[in-house]
């Protein structure tokens, strides 16, 4: 376990800079903005709305923040992933870690861990302060200081970490529906280097015309579909709850519902696991794993 801790911990070193840039630089550059610019809701959304507004708007920049920064970390990380399976043997650093008591399943799990898990739940931790505090911002400049404090700062914190938890532990889910996926694209860049995306896609088009035609199975392209559908509802089944903002009493309530609504919608996330498909992508990524870790392994001899 040390040793694992070690090589994430390493990942960490490695890519800190940019992480902390691309969390904190979009956040400080909305909050910059919304500070400085001109704010305008317009006539029929702020009648609306009403007394809500500054409740309204609280909600909009804890919601807003946590998903802007979780996105540009997610997408950020499946960039860097794609090229992970090559990236030691590429500037040798493979024959110090071959020197380290570290096997070759974990010199891989744990920089995928990392990227794809660790690094996305801080950042909607990240997102969910910048989000209170370009509401703040915004609703200072709107209602004034006092109205931010008058807040039921009570209920609004237990709503957003409600919604940070059905988040972050949806997140692993959601890992696993698209595991195949993301270890395919790995695996490639492995093989073919900088053809690796499109060989991969190439392989597909073939297998899905094999399969449709030749076998008289479903459409590949809509399996693909029905397990990225399947990832997005292990963040969120069944959507964003439902908001009421006809006045400040009544979003008030609402959100007080909010930790109930993410149980609820934490088990239909879970009831989806029970399923075939999902019973498939298990099994896949395992799969595809062990390539990866043969493929290095090998890598690791030539190295050697």
């Amino acid at each position: 376990m040390k040793s694992f801790l070690t090589l994430m911990q390493r990942e960490w070193l490695q890519h800190r800079f940019g992480w902390s840039l691309l969390a904190l630089l979009p956040l400080g550059l909305a909050v910059f903005l919304l500070g400085v610019g001109e704010i305008d809701f317009g006539a029929e959304a702020s009648e609306r709305v009403g007394d809500a507004l500054p409740a309204v708007v609280t909600v909009i920049g804890l919601t807003a923040g946590m998903a802007l920064t979780f996105i540009i970390i997610a997408v950020t990380s499946l960039i860097l992933v794609s090229g992970l399976s090559r990236r030691d043997h590429q500037d040798r650093s493979i024959e110090f870690w071959l020197s380290l008591p570290t096997s070759h399943t974990s010199s891989l799990a744990a920089p995928l861990l990392m990227h794809l898990l660790v690094v996305p739940a801080v950042a909607l931790g990240v997102g969910l302060l910048g989000g209170w505090l370009a509401g703040m911002v915004v609703v200072t400049r709107l209602a004034g200081f006092g109205a931010w404090l008058a807040l039921p700062w009570g209920d609004i914190t237990v709503a957003a970490l409600a919604m940070l938890g059905r988040v972050i532990i949806g997140l692993p889910l959601a890992l696993l529906w698209v595991a195949p996926l993301i270890l395919a694209q790995m695996l490639f860049n492995a093989w073919f280097k900088r053809w690796g995306l499109p060989v991969l896609l190439l392989a597909l088009a073939l297998s899905g015309l094999l399969v449709e035609r030749w076998l008289g199975l479903g459409s590949v392209s809509l399996l693909i579909g029905d397990v990225l559908r399947n990832a997005g509802q292990a963040l969120l089944a069944t959507g964003a709850h439902h908001l009421e903002p006809r006045s400040a009493q009544a979003l008030f309530e609402t959100l007080r519902t909010m930790p109930g609504w993410a149980l609820s919608d934490l088990g239909s996330a879970f009831r989806a696991l029970g399923t075939p498909l999902f019973l498939g992508c298990l099994l896949s990524a395992a799969g595809l794993f062990a390539l990866l870790v043969d493929w290095r392994r090998r890598g690791a001899g030539v190295a050697g």
